[in-house]
């Protein structure tokens, strides 16, 4: 049975052989070669944008890929996703020009996507990137992800649900408001906060926009930082901005950290504070009724 099988196939072959040397049906040239449509070139794998992810990541790993519906519980949103002009061997890292840039396009994409600046609120921005092997593939995307903290002085991330868009264009507990810091040694050891209705000494009232320098000398510099808030403290409350100012109100601020700096956020937190004086009340435009000199 199998040798029969076997010629009956070398016949068949045979048959075929023979019958493709004559002529061809109308619309075919017996050439199968030049009728395969060309494959496309593999694109490298890009992240959606607004979608949200369970954890927080720094690279961007195919495998661990699996981002969930926003109105789940989740920890990080995805606000933007851009792309790197350059073309080096490996993803920039913290400190570079590339990875700045990219950075400063995520927080005006942020702004835009919360309806406010990111850093006047609870919340935390991070820039995630392809993982080193899909850089040698060929991606060049960048991830821009927001995520919810805990509080002003605990960054740690908090799940949540529900997306983020619009948070900032309107009232929101995300929003830092006012607050009653705790001081110990003229260092503020923690902003707690508080319902402006409620007595309290301090109040956010804007991000002061850091120049390029280097971190050491940012730091040094606190003079410049302490008159940067009281500018805005004075913007904020409507105060004049003259040599009164220094005795109507003080400042508190934080700054970012070395790690924040490397990344490229140059916003300095200001918040307005009294040391012999509670307030009831937001001083917003409260003008020199509010906060006469001391």
């Amino acid at each position: 049975m199998r040798r029969g099988w076997a010629l009956g196939l070398a016949g068949l072959l045979a048959s075929l052989a023979l019958t493709g040397c004559g002529s061809n049906p109308a619309g075919v040239d017996g050439d199968i070669s030049d009728d395969w449509r060309p494959m496309s070139e593999p694109k490298p794998f890009v992240p959606d944008n607004e979608v949200c992810h369970t954890s927080a990541v720094e690279s961007g790993y195919l495998a661990a890929y699996a981002p969930v519906d926003c109105a789940t519980t989740h920890v990080t949103e995805t606000v933007h996703v851009g792309a790197f002009d350059g073309t080096g061997g490996k993803p920039p890292a913290p400190g570079e020009k590339s990875y700045q840039t990219a950075y400063a396009e995520c927080g005006a994409k942020a702004t835009a996507f919360l309806g406010g600046d990111w850093r006047s609120a609870r919340l935390n921005l991070g820039l995630v990137l392809p993982a080193p092997e899909a850089w040698q593939g060929g991606s060049r995307w960048f991830r821009c992800d927001l995520a919810e903290t805990r509080s002003l002085d605990d960054n740690s991330m908090a799940s949540r649900d529900g997306s983020l868009k619009g948070a900032l264009t309107k009232p929101s507990a995300l929003r830092y408001g006012c607050f009653t810091p705790k001081i110990a040694k003229e260092v503020v050891q923690e902003m707690v906060a508080i319902a402006c209705t409620k007595s309290h000494r301090s109040e956010f009232v804007g991000v002061y926009a850091a120049p390029e320098k280097s971190y050491k000398s940012f730091l040094d510099d606190e003079e410049t930082i302490h008159k940067a808030c009281l500018d805005i403290v004075a913007t904020y409350a409507k105060l004049p901005k003259d040599g009164n100012l220094p005795a109507r109100t003080g400042t508190i601020y934080y700054y970012p950290t070395t790690a924040e700096w490397d990344q490229g956020n140059r916003g300095v937190k200001c918040f307005s504070w009294d040391s012999g004086r509670t307030f009831t009340r937001s001083i917003k435009n409260g003008g020199t009724g509010l906060l006469p000199v001391n």
